[in-house]
């Protein structure tokens, strides 16, 4: 990497929460090149300098090819209920989409991968979403990037598009009371936000060993001091 050009970081799933987080958390950094890939426009935060690509998710693996990047951070993800309750919905995004981007990234020489699954994520939990999460997981180790890390927040706090839905809107006024009542193994659970998660990816694009990391909700804590939170 080159220290006058920055660190170049591609971003896929720019629009989503986590992804205007990451957005955010680079402006200012001049030891940072973003490329963002998105379905559509949306409005970037004030002083923000990055290119933002909007294509068709088929043309994403060969933009992510010709980004040579230094990492790929991977923030797709969609819900249940905005893949209308279909298994092959739900896995196009959350496992497809995100094992293509990571295989195109790997067949380019991107040496690291961060990908944000979801506390409880199990290839064998019986709850399809965190059996899908943990199937993902599997498989982008098994693509051997140097350095690979995994971030499995909790419930994510931060602003969203759109009205919250009622369950999310009462899980974020209960988070307060709920993440004081969670302690030793259950701490993992705990809440957090949007831009902390965002500054622990950035802090782990950063040089370290090769290997393989997951991070839940203290270790997501940790890596957010390096990346400015």
């Amino acid at each position: 990497m080159s220290e006058a050009n920055g660190r170049r970081i591609v971003l896929v799933g720019a629009s989503g929460l986590i992804g205007r987080a990451v957005i955010a958390a680079t402006v200012g950094r001049s030891d940072l090149r973003l490329t963002a890939l998105a379905r559509r426009e949306f409005a970037l935060p004030p002083g923000a300098r990055m290119e933002l690509l909007v294509a068709d998710p088929g043309e994403w693996p060969g933009l992510i090819a010709s980004a040579q990047a230094d990492a790929l951070v991977i923030a797709l993800g969609t819900t249940w209920r905005a893949a209308g309750r279909n298994e092959a919905a739900f896995r196009g995004v959350d496992q497809k989409l995100v094992l293509d981007c990571a295989t195109a990234a790997k067949a380019a020489g991107v040496p690291r991968c961060i990908a944000v699954s979801s506390v409880g994520a199990d290839a064998a939990s019986r709850n399809f979403y965190l059996r899908v999460k943990g199937e993902v997981e599997a498989a982008l180790a098994a693509l051997e990037f140097d350095r690979l890390d995994i971030l499995r927040p909790g419930l994510l706090r931060g602003p969203r598009e759109g009205a919250p839905r009622l369950a999310e809107r009462l899980a974020m006024l209960a988070s307060p009371l709920t993440d004081a009542l969670l302690h030793g193994g259950l701490r993992r659970y705990r809440s957090v936000t949007s831009k902390t998660v965002a500054c622990a990816i950035l802090g782990l694009a950063g040089e370290g060993p090769r290997g393989r990391f997951i991070h839940e909700h203290d270790g997501i804590v940790r890596a957010s001091r390096a990346g400015g939170n």
